[in-house]
């Protein structure tokens, strides 16, 4: 530890934990030096502990975010974790991706603005420093116009939703459904009132949401109520939309319980219900006060929907992300077996783009459009069969081999490309069948989707894994084809 003294300092804690702090001046290469040294000697990585907070040069600790002194007492340190220590530890110590967390030093913080290191590059941030939550697991800062919220990943988060109401909250109502509430609904030992939602994409319609904001009125609620949307996609849009339009809006909480919803449906504020015509055709944009994502809970899901929500994470990858790509193609039975590390790593990847794309895009006018790759189809699937059939996940999967299909035959994927993606997917299989279904009928659905506009249909379309263009003026021609492919 002798390289350690003057850059790094590592506090040795229980079992394999370890907080690494590095003080502002020290050269970047020093400090790389440090930790590599450290590294070398068999560290499991870089893990937040609490148990070093009565260390003397422990200032204080909040969470799992450690602010610690240098030798004139000022609030000067900071801690680094995942991505970091990736680069400097070399790719063959595997970690589950790095965040950033808004949790830098408090009263008497007397340091310069932080150096964050994120995706192997360096910014300048003076908010935004790099940590990691229990477990190696990232949170994630959503930022759009109107507001700024957290998406935390931490196993065991459920027992601390209450961390995450506002002060001044009135009554909490948890909007989830009977079995959701049966598995997990011990864990919320705050005072609250439960709504509950019938499920189903069948009731994700208007008539069930009045419903629901009636129970809410006879029950007390008033606009300083706090809705909490415990359950899957369809839940959180549900419960997500009734708290944007009760009494013109009040706070929701995103507390998703599967896979597709931790990933995709929870972060990002877009809430509705379906028409008869199409998914989600009525809704609007109301992002949460946070997102409360808890991985343990995933082994208490059907396998079907795990599976569902596995296609989502597919998506990820072939929009943004090759070294997640990699790892559902060659580690598909760690996935599927929840071994911890693999789920712990799909998940925080495919958060992490989520929320880096809703913050550079709120309201789906530019590159939040990558998000719908597959949903095109997919939804047109949905809607074909009566929201009956299938889960979204599986008709997303469908879409996402239509959309290979199509972006081949346009000549922007090569051949090769086009089959890994699609087997791939087909690796999280199987899904209903739907042989039956008229390849005309699913392209004339398209021109009733969300994202159709003026008669023009927009599609997203890989180039190559991590390569995705949005496209419009496509044949309706070309789009049977590729759907009769898929089918």
């Amino acid at each position: 530890m002798k390289n350690a003294v003057a850059g790094v300092r590592a506090f040795a804690a229980e079992d394999e934990f370890t907080a690494f702090a590095v003080e502002f001046g020290t050269p970047f290469q020093q400090f790389f030096d440090d930790v590599r040294a450290f590294g070398d000697q068999g560290s499991n990585g870089v893990r937040i502990a609490k148990s070093v907070a009565g260390h003397k040069r422990v200032l204080f600790v909040k969470g799992d975010f450690i602010v610690v002194g240098k030798r004139g007492g000022d609030a000067s340190l900071r801690v680094f974790g995942g991505r970091l220590v990736e680069r400097v530890l070399g790719k063959d110590q595997h970690l589950s991706g790095g965040g950033k967390r808004d949790g830098g030093a408090k009263t008497g913080d007397s340091g310069p603005d932080h150096e964050v290191v994120t995706n192997n590059a360096v910014r300048r941030s003076a908010h935004n420093p790099m940590v990691q939550t229990k477990r190696n697991m990232p949170s994630y800062v959503v930022t759009t116009g109107t507001q700024r919220y957290e998406c935390r990943i931490e196993r065991g988060i459920l027992s601390r939703v209450a961390e995450f109401l506002p002060a001044k909250a009135g009554k909490v109502f948890i909007v989830t459904t009977r079995d959701v509430w049966k598995l997990h609904g011990s864990g919320m030992t705050f005072p609250h009132e439960v709504v509950f939602f019938p499920g189903g994409e069948p009731n994700k319609r208007l008539s069930v949401l009045e419903a629901m904001a009636g129970v809410m009125l006879a029950k007390g609620a008033d606009r300083s109520s706090v809705i909490i949307a415990f359950g899957g996609g369809i839940v959180g849009d549900v419960g997500g939309f009734l708290a944007a339009i009760f009494m013109r809006g009040i706070p929701v909480i995103q507390v998703p319980t599967t896979l597709l919803a931790q990933v995709d449906a929870a972060i990002g504020g877009k809430t509705g219900v379906n028409l008869v015509g199409g998914k989600n055709l009525i809704g609007a944009f109301h992002q949460p006060l946070a997102v409360l994502i808890d991985p343990s809970v995933l082994e208490t899901l059907p396998e079907r929907e795990y599976r569902s929500g596995l296609f989502e994470v597919v998506k990820y990858g072939i929009i943004a992300s090759p070294k997640l790509f990699r790892l559902l193609a060659d580690d598909s039975a760690r996935v599927l077996a929840l071994d911890p590390e693999a789920v712990d790593f799909i998940v925080g990847d495919s958060v992490r783009i989520k929320a880096e794309v809703v913050s550079a895009d709120e309201k789906e006018g530019g590159v939040r459009r990558i998000l719908n790759y597959g949903h095109t189809l997919g939804h047109a699937l949905e809607a074909e069969t009566s929201y009956s059939r299938m889960l979204h996940g599986e008709a997303v999967a469908y879409g996402m081999n239509a959309a290979a299909y199509l972006a081949e035959r346009l000549g922007l994927l090569a051949k090769a490309d086009a089959e890994e993606m699609r087997r791939v997917t087909a690796l999280y299989g199987p899904w209903p069948a739907v042989g039956d279904l008229s390849p005309e009928a699913l392209t004339a659905h398209t021109l009733k989707d969300k994202k159709t506009i003026q008669g023009t249909t927009h599609f997203v379309l890989a180039e190559g894994v991590g390569t995705v263009r949005v496209v419009s003026g496509i044949a309706a021609s070309d789009v049977t084809a590729a759907a009769a492919a898929a089918l």
